[in-house]
């Protein structure tokens, strides 16, 4: 059930305002991960992990860590390590319940990004925790996934939102901070100082940055 009023509900409907793929762009769809996908992720410090809920909500998480964080295991199957977050686990319940996965590989700098679709798992297989640590941290769970889809994605989003140009960025100033926004949304929190609340974000980000999911 949809809360808009007019809404496209079959394929049929879409393709009759969208063009068919050219054949070009049809066949860099590949169901392996070949060099030119594994040398991405080996240089990619960033990727989007999308995952869906049982209920039908999507989710969308950002992983980060260095270069090639990510471990390529073999044409198929590629490892996750799981590093400390805020415990929610969106992503990883999402992917014990079944959920299938996308993910959205970025290098800085580069208009283009590498597009892996397919199955995932959550794995505390030993070899694979051993292959995907991270500053010396081996992870407790790693997110298994198997892909079905790899593909290159052209530059033009990133082109229109110039995302790599320091000169279109907006001012920090001009964008409240977390801790004032925590303040601002959290019932009970109007005596507390955005500034202190920032500063123990901080604390917690170093001290936290590179400790597994799970740890205390």
């Amino acid at each position: 059930m949809s809360d808009f009023e007019h809404v496209i509900e079959s394929e049929a409907q879409l393709r009759e305002i969208y063009r068919q793929p050219a054949d070009l762009v049809k066949a860099k769809v590949l169901d392996r991960l070949d060099g030119h996908a594994r040398s991405f992720i080996a240089s990619a410090p960033f990727v989007l992990i999308g995952s869906t809920s049982p209920d039908g909500t999507g989710d969308v998480s950002p992983k980060g860590g260095p270069p090639g964080f990510v471990v390529v295991l073999d044409d198929a199957r590629l490892a996750i390590p799981d590093l400390a977050g805020n415990n929610l686990l969106d992503s990883l319940t999402n992917v014990v319940n079944g959920s299938g996965i996308g993910l959205l590989f970025l290098i800085p700098g580069r208009d283009e990004t590498l597009r892996v679709n397919g199955r995932a798992c959550l794995t505390p297989d030993p070899s694979v925790l051993d292959a995907c640590a991270v500053k010396d941290r081996r992870p407790k769970v790693a997110i298994g996934v198997t892909g079905t889809q790899q593909f290159m994605h052209c530059a033009q989003a990133f082109r229109r939102s110039e995302l790599w140009h320091p000169e279109t960025w907006a001012d920090p100033a001009t964008h409240a901070s977390l801790g004032c926004i925590i303040v601002d949304q959290i019932p009970g929190m109007d005596s507390v100082d955005p500034a202190m609340l920032d500063g123990m974000l901080e604390d917690g980000y170093a001290a936290t940055m590179w400790q597994p999911g799970g740890s205390e």
